[in-house]
């Protein structure tokens, strides 16, 4: 699962992880703020395919809005699953033909404490902190005008499994163009998803409490704590 994570790279950062263009999005490098503690519903950069196949840098609703949805989803949308994202009503026609990657450079996940019962959460980033992308779907909905984007998760691999059964799958940037080719479906595209993923990378440690609180945007949300697994 993914419920919230975080993404301090620069447009320059984005720049290097996508190979984009400047003419490709209309936001000033300047305008890139720091999110230390990004949460479903809330407006997030995402890239994918345009209409004449270039890379189009975006920006939606966490939280997927189907194009024939005449409301707000109040089901959860903000992930999907690998295992059903190609067969939901919800999530199959943005496996099939709307596809993104979901900038990100760290994510959290939840663990029960023996102590004291409450939730100590987890920050899990690549080596160094790079910068990396979620495999996701998203979707314009006329209707509402909105665009929006949710993650794709999978079984978590043994490297994680301590922390959560469940992974949201980064790709490799090798795999990104594959990922956004439309000309890859079904069973090939979730075998791209699985064999391309690079979760079992991920270093993880506990940070404070204080993210359990999808208000808090400050700076503590990435300092280790001294207790681990």
């Amino acid at each position: 699962m993914c419920g919230r994570f975080t993404n301090e790279m620069t447009w320059a950062e984005l720049h290097a992880l996508y190979k984009l263009s400047d003419k490709l999005h209309p936001m000033a490098p300047s305008n890139m703020q720091p999110r230390y503690n990004i949460a479903p519903t809330q407006d997030v950069d995402f890239v994918h395919l345009d209409k004449a196949g270039s890379l189009e840098f975006d920006r939606g609703r966490w939280w997927l809005v189907p194009f024939f949805a005449k409301e707000l989803p109040k089901a959860a949308m903000f992930n999907a699953r690998i295992e059903t994202v190609d067969t939901s009503g919800a999530f199959r026609e943005g496996f099939k033909s709307r596809r993104c990657l979901i900038p990100a450079d760290g994510y959290f996940e939840w663990t029960v404490s023996n102590e004291d019962g409450k939730k100590d959460p987890w920050l899990l980033q690549l080596p160094g902190g790079a910068g990396f992308s979620f495999a996701g779907i998203w979707a314009h909905n006329d209707n509402l005008g909105v665009t929006s984007c949710t993650i794709i998760t999978a079984p978590a691999v043994p490297e994680i499994a301590q922390i959560h059964t469940r992974m949201p799958v980064i790709l490799s940037p090798d795999a990104y163009g594959a990922w956004l080719d439309t000309d890859v479906q079904g069973a090939d595209a979730k075998a791209l998803l699985l064999g391309a993923q690079i979760d079992s990378q991920l270093e993880f440690h506990r940070v404070v409490r204080d993210v359990n609180n999808s208000r808090y945007e400050g700076t503590g949300t990435k300092k280790p704590l001294i207790n681990s697994l």
